[in-house]
């Protein structure tokens, strides 16, 4: 997700919001809801790690946009179902106009899926896996002034010795920065407040 440096903009409401929302109308339902809030749900964080790998190299209004389209396209990112996929499967995906027809993402999605499955049985769920790598307080920077960080390099190698494909720390800090890993809203942003209340409350899976 967006790197912006940590400043606001107005939302509709006139409260002061972080300012990337400000590059679509649909990033302020995105961003008060989603972005930042702690998340423990497998098939959620499989389809978030999905998704932001479908963005590299294109916009998060593309991939927002077309969010419904693929999970109509992966069956819903079930990893379970996703992780039995065959060549038909495959053809049927790059035939698909409403998602990004991109091959290697696509196969990164099926192989990811399968690695889902093993990851959730070794670990007990997804969830328990990835709360391992979220950072200490002290380890954290101020809100948006990187797009790597220690804990986001951390699990990239981890997840890659393990097999997964598309998950560079990139990424993959976008992904720590959606699924409330960490509080990445802007010192400023109304919603700051709320997503460290939710992450307070938040049990952490183990």
């Amino acid at each position: 997700m967006p790197d912006s440096p940590a400043r606001t903009i107005s939302g509709p409401d006139g409260r002061p919001r972080c300012r990337w929302c400000g590059a679509a109308p649909e990033f302020f339902a995105y961003h008060d809801s989603e972005w930042g809030f702690p998340v423990g749900d497998d098939i959620r964080l499989f389809e978030k790690l999905c998704l932001e790998s479908f963005q590299s190299g294109l916009s998060w209004r593309t991939i927002l946009a077309k969010r419904e389209n693929f999970r109509a396209a992966f069956d819903g990112f079930d990893f379970h179902l996703v992780a039995r996929y065959g060549e038909a499967d495959l053809a049927r995906l790059l035939a698909d106009p409403g998602i990004v027809r991109h091959r290697g993402k696509i196969e990164a999605v099926i192989n990811n899926a399968r690695r889902a499955v093993d990851l959730a049985a070794e670990c007990g769920s997804l969830a328990a896996y990835f709360w391992q790598f979220e950072p200490r307080p002290d380890e954290t920077t101020p809100p948006q002034t990187v797009s790597v960080s220690p804990a986001s390099i951390a699990l990239s190698k981890d997840l890659k010795r393990r097999g997964w494909a598309f998950v560079g720390p990139t990424t993959v800090f976008a992904f720590m920065q959606a699924m409330g890993l960490i509080n990445d809203h802007a010192a400023e942003c109304v919603i700051r407040a709320e997503a460290e209340r939710a992450r307070g409350a938040f049990i952490r899976p183990g």
